[in-house]
């Protein structure tokens, strides 16, 4: 993110591969104003680069990373052996296993060395648990948080009122245009 604001989250990814879903993170940190910086470290080609991004993550400013991986899944656990802050694991949709293995190294974390886990792909729900993190101590941001959960609920109801006004044939219908 162009921000002159030192980054408070940090995203990485182990492969560009992992792009369309660690954007939806990176969407959500942009909706509500977070500044952030992300990057692409592969923890088992270049362990070096991936070591000194994970030890400088605090001086830099960053209270919560948000780690995406898939198969082995490494990244999101390293990252949480290194860094003091929490650390958000996104398990990525694989073709072999179809993003159980990812989901389960995540998860399966030794005790310790916890990493938050979410659905496999939930680049949003990451970004949107990282901002609630931040909101403990920001009050503004749980505003917008609230406003936010308000949006989302506002959502439900036009849809439901369409659904009460349409019936569901012709809502369907609608749905596939």
């Amino acid at each position: 993110m162009a921000d002159t604001q030192a980054p408070k989250v940090g995203i990485v990814m182990g492969s560009d591969s992992d792009m369309p879903i660690m954007a939806k993170a990176a969407d959500i940190l942009e909706q509500f104003g977070i500044p952030y910086e992300m990057r692409i470290i592969s923890a088992h080609r270049e362990p070096d680069v991936f070591f000194e991004y994970a030890k400088t993550a605090e001086e830099k400013g960053f209270k919560v990373i948000i780690a995406g991986a898939g198969m082995a899944a490494h990244l999101p656990g390293m990252c949480a052996a290194v860094f003091p802050m929490p650390v958000i694991g996104i398990p990525m949709h694989t073709t072999s296993l179809g993003g159980r293995d990812s989901l389960y190294s995540i998860v399966q974390m030794p005790s310790g060395i916890p990493v938050a886990t979410v659905a496999i792909n939930g680049g949003a729900n990451a970004a949107l648990l990282a901002v609630k993190i931040l909101a403990v101590s920001d009050e503004t941001l749980l505003k917008k948080l609230k406003d936010y959960s308000e949006g989302l609920k506002e959502q439900v109801q036009a849809k439901d009122e369409k659904l009460q006004e349409t019936g569901c044939k012709a809502y369907l219908e609608g749905m596939k245009r």
